[in-house]
């Protein structure tokens, strides 16, 4: 609650603006009390006529439309704290994500993450919404109350001041009974939107290889785990409604119950004083039960606030990019790793010491079994991971010196599964480079090879796709991400696996226009093809995070085993 209370009294002007309603909100309470008692002393006890009290029915309804209006704006100036609070974080987790997205999608679900940014963040509503403006008005509405009480009888004062401790007592004891079952709960919520979201994601596959009932089976029960987490909260919560209840009637009853004997028996209070003491009563134990319920509102919205903090403070490597700019001289910059490491997470897969050195124009092979550690070393190279370990160099300073926005405009990345957008087919294209017209997206798309399939559509480059490249195949997104290569003519391309799982047709058109890229870009591709391998100009080749071999394919062949054995797998025919 530390870090809430922090960020709510940041915003001095609404806390404040809350102080002064508050007291506006006391005195209209005070006010609304004795224009009741003397209205209803006029015209029962002293038999007044009705004109005579007209102004004090006028005063009545003054006081009462000034109580509404102030109230109204305290839960409006609540709101508003709360607005800003929530999209403070939503900005801060957005901020960590977009930092770092390639890191930050491989930590964790993303389910939960949703999780975290939506659900963990409304939670937190309650806290600047209610709690603190409540907490505002409990800290200086029965201050007032109790003042007033005072003037009138001493003895009821006193009773009220020895029976109002009792009400926050019981708030702490709530608090801590509810803070674990509130952990839980947001626990039980994040895991139950984690597994749905992914289970959604994942329901094609999932029903093709009949896992589908059984993804169901824990989704049932991760769904009923967080009925019975939220039914516990709510039992506590009903629970302690209960007590505040029966404590305030109680307090109420005594303060009563003593009015009254001094009143009938002994006669030594007025009937104004007992009956404006009376009103006043339930309204100072009101506001210190709202104070309960809204002490409970906030535990939750700490319990929340923490998953978040825990989210935005979780570690995540990532490159720090620099203001100098990047100079290439119409060539493409040099690159070297010099003893690049990345591990995931703490116990997770580890890159180790990796040391290469990529010149201008060259052409690299990365190689070595599923989950060696290709695809990892290819993010480290395109700056989308910061290494742990060591670092990489670009024309001999170091990546990080670089301004982010240079370096990104000199690369071009082409993954087994490149993303387009829900859009027309030229928009997809062009979303690599800037200001162009429709003939260098044609001539893009030319050479690609991608223009006669586009052409033969009837509304040709103003087709429209799905998101995620739906209504297209494999080979065609992946020509379309080459068409953006092209006509983003980068300095620097890297291509994972760009021909896997295509047909030897559409594999002869990328080969023909990959080549066509090379000519101008340092090419670094992650590849199992030998026909792809045998041309690069350097082939590393990974094992289990390792850099064990390095060299041209002639060399490798003769000295080192592994490379011997995958190359002969590969001409054999056998499985990959």
């Amino acid at each position: 609650m530390k870090h809430l209370k922090q960020i709510a009294f940041s915003q001095r002007s609404v806390v404040v603006s809350l102080v002064i309603i508050s007291l506006a909100i006391g005195a209209a309470i005070i006010g609304q009390a004795y224009y009741f008692v003397a209205i209803v002393e006029g015209v029962f006890l002293n038999n007044e006529p009705f004109q005579s009290i007209v102004p004090l029915l006028v005063g009545l309804l003054v006081v009462l439309i000034v109580r509404a209006l102030f109230t109204y704006l305290s839960g409006r100036m609540g709101v508003k704290m709360a607005a800003k609070a929530k999209r403070g974080f939503r900005k801060s987790l957005l901020n960590k994500y977009a930092k770092n997205p390639v890191e930050a999608s491989m930590q964790g679900q993303s389910g939960r993450k949703i999780s975290i940014l939506m659900d963990a963040t409304d939670d937190v509503d309650s806290y600047f919404s209610s709690y603190i403006p409540q907490m505002i008005q409990t800290s200086i509405v029965p201050v007032m109350i109790l003042i007033a009480v005072f003037t009138q009888h001493l003895y009821s004062g006193l009773l009220m001041v020895i029976t109002a401790p009792f009400i926050p007592f019981f708030m702490a004891l709530i608090g801590v009974m509810t803070k674990k079952k509130s952990e839980e709960q947001l626990e039980k919520m994040t895991a139950f939107s984690g597994r749905f979201l992914d289970t959604l994601q994942g329901l094609t596959t999932l029903k093709l290889f009949g896992r589908a009932q059984k993804q169901r089976q824990l989704i049932k029960e991760s769904s009923l785990g967080f009925r019975d987490a939220t039914m516990e909260v709510l039992k506590v919560a009903f629970v302690s409604s209960l007590m505040l209840e029966f404590i305030s009637m109680l307090s109420i009853g005594l303060i009563a119950m003593e009015i009254a004997i001094r009143l009938v028996v002994y006669e030594n209070i007025t009937f104004f004083s007992a009956f404006f003491i009376l009103i006043l009563a339930p309204e100072f134990y009101q506001f210190l039960k709202d104070a309960g319920s809204a002490f409970h509102a906030g535990r939750g919205s700490s319990v929340a606030a923490q998953k978040i903090t825990d989210e935005l403070e979780e570690d995540t490597p990532n490159v720090d990019w620099g203001s100098a700019p990047l100079v290439l001289n119409n060539q493409p910059p040099a690159i070297e790793l010099e003893g690049a490491s990345f591990r995931y997470r703490e116990e997770g897969f580890a890159l180790d010491r990796i040391h290469a050195s990529f010149p201008p124009y060259s052409q690299v092979a990365i190689v070595g079994r599923t989950g060696s550690g290709k695809t990892t070393l290819l993010h480290i190279i395109a700056g989308l991971l910061a290494p742990s370990k060591g670092g990489i160099k670009v024309n001999g300073e170091p990546l990080s010196d670089y301004k982010e926005q240079d370096w990104f405009d000199q690369l071009s990345y082409i993954s087994q599964q490149p993303y387009l957008f829900s859009g027309t087919i030229a928009d997809n294209i062009a979303v690599g480079a800037r200001d162009v017209s429709r003939s260098q997206i044609e001539e893009a798309a030319q050479k690609s090879g991608i223009a006669s399939f586009i052409e033969a559509l009837e509304h040709g480059y103003d087709t429209p796709v799905g998101e995620a490249g739906r209504g297209l195949s494999g080979g065609e997104k992946q020509r379309v991400a080459i068409a953006r290569a092209f006509l983003k003519r980068p300095s620097i391309i890297l291509f994972d696996e760009p021909t896997t799982g295509l047909d030897l047709q559409t594999e002869k058109i990328l080969q023909k226009s990959l080549q066509e890229l090379a000519q101008s870009s340092t090419v670094i591709t992650v590849a199992h093809r030998l026909h792809t391998i045998q041309t690069a100009d350097q082939i590393l080749l990974l094992d289990n995070g390792r850099l064990i071999g390095q060299g041209k394919h002639e060399e490798m062949i003769r000295t080192i085993p592994e490379y011997r054995d995958m190359v002969t797998v590969q001409q054999g025919g056998e499985a990959r």
